[in-house]
């Protein structure tokens, strides 16, 4: 168990590396086939499309932290819930903030692999219902 939390440490730490210096080989290599993002607005975009980003230069991520990390592990499946804390534009309009995200990993032949992401805005939870409201 201490090893698969370490493993998926430096794992989180390699991915918010690769989206920073827009290495799409280490990208690829850490996502799986059937990846998927659930993005902040509740769009849905494929491995491809997620590589795309980067690849036509629309996505510029100038900093990316992953932190707060929390994972739990299923057997070959893992669950790592975090702040997303980015600095980015998308063809050139800011795309900046901070997210709850959760990273949701396979381990295949002995290696994890990324297979989705949900990002949600961070916010306050809704107060108690006011009377007469």
């Amino acid at each position: 168990m201490q090893d698969d939390q370490a493993e998926l440490e430096e794992f989180g730490k390699r991915w918010a590396e690769a989206e920073q210096a827009r290495d799409l080989t280490v990208l690829d290599a850490l996502a799986h086939k059937d990846f998927m993002l659930v993005g902040p607005l509740g769009f849905v975009i494929d491995k491809t499309q997620w590589l795309d980003r980067y690849r036509s230069g629309d996505l510029v991520t100038s900093s990316l932290q992953w932190r707060d990390t929390e994972a739990r592990v299923f057997g070959n499946c893992a669950v790592v819930g975090g702040i997303h804390d980015q600095e980015a534009a998308y063809r050139g309009r800011p795309n900046s903030g901070q997210f709850r995200a959760t990273h949701i990993l396979v381990r295949e032949d002995g290696t994890w692999r990324l297979v989705g992401m949900h990002l949600s805005p961070i916010a306050a939870p809704p107060g108690p219902p006011q009377q007469g409201a």
